[in-house]
């Protein structure tokens, strides 16, 4: 082993180096740093030190001085410098050491001045640094990340508009883990609650058909004048809608300030949070991105009472329309920038006066780009240290490379980068420019910012190994640093470390004696073997020897690692293959070139700084000041033939280029004040721009194309590329204007071709374990290896900050600059070995095929939501994808709605069976089918649509692949198709049995028409939006269909088909198992009943088999049908069941009909839950779904009832129809409280932003807040329900559909139920109708609908 260890003096001049760490496969390894340390300076190792310099110097020029980049991380700190001379010089420190120093950065400077200061100066531990010689310092830093992950961050107050106090608690409504009863959610940043009587509405519905004396008129009343209601309970003295004055806000929308803040009032309150010990302030108004004077207003006040260190304007953190989103962003920067600010203040003092005057100090956002000190805030930070490593790759990677007569190669691979840590890895994009998202929720926290589009998954080195279920599962929970993996000595978990430790693949005779209580001896090889060996005795059903049991989990690691890459990828348009893997961070070395070969990557790059790439990235960063502006203007305005744009036409141009110019002068001028030169900046141009009537925008870049609306065809381009296709006779909207400006960092010149010189001498050998067993490998040492060195794997190679696994099939060529390109075989399947032999099930594959196929129903969901038209779909998210055998069994169904897992299985069946019966024209290649009849077609209700794909192959049907979306209307007696009292289907709709939606490959546009529109009732009131959805869910299924034909392609039909089956069996037989316990603590019987509102039971009887785990759902005693719509379908009580079930296993298993396969129902026919064929049910999917879960899961006592509804709202004219279900409370368990303002059970719906709401449809929010103290009382508490209150702007049609109006939510265990939900009008005079749970009417302008939605139950006698 080259390395050198000595011991370390306090006071020496050396720095640490933990070079073993990367090897290990976590960022926290335990190290006795006062005891251990190691000088190194890295050099490309075919070179001398003087010819090293001497390239070095010829690169970076040095210039005297001394310039660092640092990456501040949890754990260690890396440090990248360039010396005055120009050479290079990299090291890595403990970032907390308390022993020894108290800031790891200042360190870690300190110890290279002392070591390299060309005077002979020396820098003593303990005094000031000396700045004379620091020409510039780079941080990234996670100290952001963890304040918010641990949420230790400032002290704060939100202060928001009245009615909305709890909107950042609710959010949107959504649950993270749909499975998980306790509905968990991360805290909010916030202590306490201003709600300021301030309001600002958009003029544009209100005064769409008023003439222009009416609207002066009512900017001439006194603003003073507000509507003042005496009458009744229900008074309120809300601002009356559109009295005030119409300014021009920032967009161009005309607004109305109908009620400005009262200063006296704002500071009384503000001097009360003051008072309780809040130092920050988060100030977040609705509509303040277009006009933000009622935000500056407030933070004038809290500026001058001089007792808030940090009062964060949401508008100036992020002038974004979403008022959710923006506020969660301003909340991180007042929770986070104290933080960063305390930090730096701490950095700071370990310097002289001069590193604020003569040092220029920047940090990394999580933009990618470098901000001055002062500018760096808490909800830039959240990626600062990923985003170095990202900026690292692109740098190093996407380069040119030239063959020996310097002639340029082709044009660089795109690069995916692959940052495997300790307990997550991170995965990105890079294709010549750095790809960026604008929203993103990190710990709970929905942050609205210019961020690199980084995934993270939960699998690391860290990351702990078990058997479940017959799966191999890893993470998602870590070791940790302390205990650590098995291997450290000290009662740690199984992990991916101690796989690769147990398979050669991690030496100890290649690591110091550091680990076990005392940290002095070495890896414990035994011991992990010893761990494999009892999980092995654990689980009877695994065979194997010790090896293939932990070579089984590293596959399925790096299956996990694979499926955000395939994501990141395939789900955009991108060939997988057609890209390079980038491999940095500890532990991915190991890891990356057996998951090339998965991808179907050929290329791999490892860079020799690749253990501390984020720190090297930090050196070559681009400076950076973005400016952004809010807009609402039309770009290209559509022909109504479809034919495309009028290239005549170009609304925006007035305005346009002045706006950019304006924001292109204020990012100029900030880099200027920064010192740099103006004419080293450069500008970026942006249009963030969207089709009319949907929400998915893009961000263009502008580009010199020599056409009219250039814009117009780059977005066209890129929307066809990701999408599949375009849409046609839709305007072009500007959402945002945007300029990046940026003074470019350093850059690497094109890579010289090296000749080659065959395999360079061996290190050794040793034995590691790979696909055919164990193998003898050669060893090397990467200080030994010199450009054109080939070496052919198997092999290990020893890097000085990792260790780098070389798979069979592998051959890595040193490069010129001392960096590692590799070449992949790329794994072909040739065919089963023998076609006729038995296929049998192998529980690592069967683990992998779970992430496969589960991953193919994940991306046909997103390219369904992201080409989808509707709000419904695109923003709510109500829809499901789903992956089925030749024979409609269904495999893997997508966590999206669960109202539909398991139900999509009998419409696939029905349309396989109608369509193959005598007299059919029978199912062809090019065919899609489309369904949404409830009863006789295997749907859930009319709004419901599924679309079926066949798959084939050589003229034969392999699989079905469908999609199943709610759309907002499809006819029917009121808008939304959600009537409250339809009695009978045709009410409710168009109903489908079965249709071609394509035949041939040609979408039959008047076909579906024509059931849509000819309706015995209206019509659909929305058929653009229709068309536009059932095309999106086309194009959904066609991307399920190409990636299962390359899973076919990867690993053989026979295989797939197979495993298929396996999936299936396995999931029925982890719901056996479940059974099984439950009867045998409980007994063999359970039984639960609830009822409906109006008296109608739900009664169920279950029967267990004890010795099988099959068991009898029985519904005998459930009530009639119902001359109503909440009568369900068979198919919305298997939902229910399906997922009550998986609910109640509590661990991850496979969703598909397995689960279903103990289960026998009995349900009578005729009954609420199996109705006749022409009854109506509309309410029967989204209301008596949910009671049926409520029964099931009283008859397991697991929880106390949740809101046991979805409330859902229907509103609009012959212009438009809105759909919306709304959040209620949640039940209490045994071991947790109910979560409040969240949906439960058989719905995750998201409901719409209030800006969004009021931006699209006539009516004005007057509040979204919790119903306090609706939950019932227990040891623990039920869930409380929200208030939700809504004013249309103009007369609207609006109907409600809910359910626990008269019979509470129940309690369990002694528990007390939750309170009943409510449904009010609000008339003139402030006097209330409660019109039940169901009704729909006409509600005219300045009236008011009041939802108050159910509370959990109590688990539990109250103390």
């Amino acid at each position: 082993m080259p390395w050198r260890w000595r011991q370390f003096r306090p006071g020496s001049s050396l720095f640490l180096l933990v070079s073993f760490i990367s090897a290990f496969q976590h960022p926290s390894l335990p190290l006795h740093s006062s005891r251990l340390l190691l000088r190194h300076g890295i050099r490309p190792s075919n070179m001398t030190s003087s010819s090293t310099q001497q390239q070095q110097q010829v690169e970076h020029e040095g210039d005297g001085k001394f310039h660092f980049a640092i990456d501040r991380g949890g754990t260690f700190t890396d440090v990248h410098c360039t010396l005055p001379n120009g050479t290079e010089l990299v090291s890595k420190l403990l970032s907390v050491d308390p022993a020894n120093y108290d800031d790891a950065p200042t360190e870690g400077i300190r110890r290279i001045l002392d070591e390299h200061d060309p005077t002979g100066k020396t820098y003593p531990r303990g005094r000031v640094v000396d700045t004379s010689l620091i020409g510039s310092i780079r941080m990234g830093t996670t100290v952001a990340t963890n304040a918010l992950l641990e949420r230790e961050g400032e002290r704060m107050g939100l202060v928001i508009t009245k009615g909305f106090g709890d909107l950042l608690k609710i959010g949107d409504q959504t649950r993270s883990d749909i499975f998980d009863l306790t509905c968990k959610a991360p805290d909010v940043l916030y202590e306490e609650v201003i709600e300021v009587d301030e309001r600002v509405m958009l003029a544009e519905f209100f005064d769409e058909n008023r003439s222009d004396e009416e609207i002066e008129l009512l900017e001439q009343k006194p603003q003073s004048t507000h509507r003042v209601e005496s009458i009744g309970p229900y008074s309120s003295n809300y601002p009356e809608a559109g009295v005030g004055k119409r300014i021009k806000g920032i967009t161009g929308e005309k607004v109305i300030p109908i009620r400005i803040p009262d200063a006296d009032a704002v500071r009384t309150s503000l001097r009360k949070l003051a008072n309780k010990g809040i130092k920050s302030l988060a100030v977040v108004f609705l509509h303040s991105y277009v006009y933000p004077e009622h935000e500056k207003m407030v933070g004038e006040i809290a500026k001058s009472m001089d007792c808030f260190s940090e009062i964060s304007l949401s508008h100036e953190v992020m002038s974004m329309v979403k008022l959710v989103p923006r506020g969660h962003t301003a909340c991180a920067a007042a929770y986070l920038t104290p933080k960063i600010t305390e930090y730096l203040a701490g950095f700071t003092k370990g310097f002289d006066d001069g590193l604020m005057t003569n040092v220029r100090l920047d940090f990394m956002k999580s933009d990618g780009g470098l901000t001055p000190v002062n500018d760096f805030g808490g909800h830039q930070a959240i990626l600062s240290g990923p985003a170095g490593g990202v900026v690292g790759y692109a740098k190093t990677s996407y380069r040119l490379s030239l063959d020996e007569d310097g002639n340029a190669l082709n044009k660089p691979l795109p690069i995916i980068g692959f940052d495997m840590g300790g307990t997550s890895t991170d995965v990105s994009r890079y294709d010549g420019a750095l790809e960026h998202v604008f929203e993103t929720t990190t710990a709970g926290v929905c942050i609205q910012a210019p961020q690199l589009d980084i995934h993270t998954v939960a699998a690391g080195g860290g990351s702990r190994l078990f058997l479940q279920n017959g799966l191999f599962v890893v993470g998602p929970e870590s070791s940790k640093a302390h205990p650590g993996p098995v291997c450290y000595r000290k009662n740690g978990y199984l992990s991916v470390t101690d796989a690769n430790v147990v398979l050669g693949r991690v030496i100890p005779e290649h690591f110091p004696n550091i680990f076990g209580p005392n940290e002095d001896e070495p890896l414990d090889l035994k011991g992990a073997r010893e761990a494999f060996r009892a999980l092995a005795e654990e689980n009877n059903d695994v065979k194997g020897t010790i090896e293939e049991l932990a070579y089984g989990f590293i596959q399925v690691a790096n299956e996990a690692m694979c499926r955000p890459i395939r994501n990141l990828t395939q789900m955009r348009g991108f060939d997988i293959t057609k890209h390079a893997l980038a491999c940095f961070g500890g532990a991915g070395p190991q890891h990356a070139c057996a998951m090339a070969r998965a991808l179907g990557i050929s290329k791999v790059y490892i860079h020799r700084y690749g253990g501390i790439l984020s720190a090297y990235g930090l050196s070559m960063a681009d400076a950076v000041v973005e400016e952004q502006e809010p807009a609402k203007e039309v770009y290209a305005v559509a022909k109504t033939d479809g034919s495309g744009f009028f290239v005549d036409q170009d609304p925006s141009s007035p305005t346009r280029d002045a706006r950019l110019e304006h924001l292109a002068m204020k990012a100029r001028s900030a880099l200027v004040k920064q010192g740099y030169s103006e004419s080293a900046i450069v500008i970026e141009k942006y249009l963030n721009m969207r089709y009319q009537g949907t929400d998915n925008a893009i961000m263009i870049k502008e580009k010199t194309i020599d056409t009219a609306l250039p814009y117009a065809n780059l977005f066209i381009e890129q929307y066809r590329r990701e999408f599949g296709f375009i849409l046609e006779g839709r305007d072009l909207l500007i959402d945002d204007f945007r300029v990046r400006a940026f003074v470019p960092g350093a850059s690497l010149a094109p890579q010289h071709a090296v000749p080659t010189l065959g395999s360079p001498p061996s290190a050794g050998s040793t034995r590691a374990f790979f696909e055919n067993g164990w193998e003898k490998v050669s060893t090397y040492n990467y200080e030994d290896l010199k450009p054109g060195h080939e070496i052919v794997g198997p092999a290990i190679l020893f890097q000085s900050i990792s260790t780098i696994v070389l798979e069979i099939g592998c051959t890595a060529l040193v490069t010129a600059d001392g960096d590692l390109d590799i070449t992949v075989e790329r794994k072909t399947y040739t065919g089963d070995k023998d076609e006729t032999s038995e296929i049998k099930e192998d529980p690592v594959q069967l683990s992998i095929y779970a992430h496969r196929f589960m991953g193919i129903a994940e991306q046909m969901g997103r390219t369904l939501s992201r080409t989808a038209i509707s709000v419904n779909i695109k923003e709510r998210l109500d829809f499901s994808c789903a992956l089925f055998t030749s024979d409609g069994g269904l495999v893997a169904n997508a966590p999206h709605i669960p109202v539909h897992l398991g139900a999509m299985q009998s419409a696939v069946r029905f349309q396989v069976e109608y369509w193959n019966s005598e007299g059919r024209e029978g199912i062809k290649e090019g065919d899609v089918f489309v369904s949404n009849h409830p009863q006789l077609a295997g749907g859930s209700h009319l709004p419901d649509i599924t679309v079926i794909t066949p798959v084939f192959h050589d003229g034969e049907i392999l699989f079905f692949v469908a999609s199943r979306g709610h759309h907002s209307d499809i006819g029917g007696i009121t808008p939304g198709s959600m009537p409250p009292h339809s009695t009978s289907l045709e009410e409710e709709g168009a109903s489908i049995v079965a249709f071609k939606l394509v035949k041939d490959g040609k979408f039959q546009e008047e076909g579906i028409t024509e059931i849509l529109s000819n309706q015995k009732f209206e019509g659909t009131r929305n058929l653009k939006d229709n068309l536009s959805d059932l095309r999106a869910q086309v194009a959904a299924n066609n991307s399920g269909i190409r990636l299962l034909q390359s899973l076919v392609n990867e690993n053989g039909l026979e295989n797939v088909k197979a495993y298929m089956y396996f999936i299936q069996h396995n999931a029925e037989t982890a719901v056996r198992q479940m059974l099984k316990r439950f009867a045998s603590t409980h007994g063999t019987r359970a039984t639960a009943i609830d009822h409906l509102d109006d008296g109608t039971p739900i009664q169920l009887v279950i029967h267990i088999d004890s010795r099988t785990g099959s068991a009898c759902f029985d519904f005998g005693g459930t009530g009639p049908q119902m001359l109503g719509n909440l009568n369900a379908p068979p198919a919305v009580t298997y939902s229910a069941v399906i997922y009550s079930l998986r609910s109640l296993i509590g661990q991850d298993i496979p969703l598909n009909q397995g689960c279903l396969a103990p289960i026998e129902f009995k349900i009578p026919k005729y009954s609420l839950l199996n109705p006749s064929d022409d009854v109506a049910v509309v309410g029967g999917n989204v209301l008596t779904s949910q009671r049926v879960v409520d029964v099931v899961l009283k008859a397991f006592k697991a929880c106390a009832a949740s809101q046991g509804c979805m409330n859902n709202l229907t509103f609009g004219d012959d212009r438009f129809g809105y759909y919306e279900t709304i959040a209620g409370g949640a039940g209490a368990g045994p071991t947790w409280e109910g979560r409040s303002g969240v949906h439960t059970h058989c719905t995750n719906t998201r409901i719409t932003d209030p800006e969004i709401l009021e931006r699209r449809y006539p009516v004005l929010l007057r509040r979204f807040c919790l119903r306090t103290d609706s939950g019932g009382a227990g040891t623990h508490r039920g869930g409380d329900g929200v208030i939700r209150e809504i004013e249309p702007l103009r007369p609207l049609i609006m109907s409600i559909l809910s359910e626990r109006r008269s019979l509470a939510p129940y309690g369990l265990e002694g528990g007390e139920p939750g309170k009943v939900g409510r449904n009010l009008l609000i008339k003139e005079g402030g006097i209330a109708f409660n019109i039940g749970a169901k009704r729909s009417g006409l509600i005219k302008a300045g009236e008011r609908l009041v939802i108050e939605t159910p509370g959990g139950g109590g688990y539990g006698i109250s103390a």
